[in-house]
């Protein structure tokens, strides 16, 4: 699976869930989207979209990058809620694992905007494993824990609103509707990310 794709895979994993969207109720001009208290402006889908792209060398546009930003504001506020732990380390550890190589992993480091997008679906991943009763991405469990993860998102969002600007679309599931390709969000998607991430964290015990 390529870099791209792993990155929206993982960002639909952590936030399966059935929210608010599609509506201008909750957001003004200028933003793209609201989670919870957490706006989303534009501006800032535009950047991190342009900053991912040229670290992948391919497009991610504007669409696939909202969802993403969405997902991860959207675990942030349940880590938060529940106080989970999440160190610096941590998340280093996870990017590396998401990204893979080390060239694309330095290429996402050389701009503020990509490292910083690559952090926050690299936590997004630590906390769903941690919110399943895991330890982080080197348990042994880690994907039977990141799916017990995924339902505790669903649970605690339950009072999460999300509302998008209709020039985005709407939020179903995980992830805008309408705007982005079926794989991005497909079940057989997800569970590919979550066999890859499984058989690396295989090939690390063995080695």
């Amino acid at each position: 699976m390529s870099t791209s794709r792993r990155l929206r895979a993982i960002g639909a994993a952590v936030a399966t869930v059935l929210l608010v969207g599609g509506c201008a109720a909750g957001t003004h001009p200028g933003a793209a989207a609201v989670v919870g208290g957490t706006e989303i402006s534009v501006g800032d889908v535009d950047k991190t979209s342009r900053a991912v792209s040229t670290a992948l060398g391919q497009d991610f546009n504007a669409n696939v990058t909202l969802g993403e930003l969405v997902n991860n504001a959207l675990v942030e506020q349940v880590r938060e809620e529940r106080s989970i732990p999440v160190s610096d380390a941590e998340i280093a550890e996870a990017a590396k694992l998401v990204v893979r190589d080390e060239a694309s992993y330095q290429k996402f480091q050389q701009d503020t905007v990509s490292r910083d997008f690559l952090n926050q679906v690299a936590a997004a991943a630590v906390t769903t494993i941690k919110l399943g009763g895991g330890t982080g991405v080197n348990d042994p469990l880690a994907q039977q824990k990141q799916q017990a993860g995924i339902a505790a998102v669903k649970d605690a969002s339950k009072d999460i609103k999300v509302t998008i600007a209709p020039r985005f679309g709407q939020w179903t599931d995980g992830a805008i509707d309408g705007n982005i390709s079926g794989s991005l969000s497909s079940e057989s998607a997800q569970a590919k990310a979550r066999r890859e991430a499984a058989e690396a964290q295989q090939q690390q015990g063995q080695g």
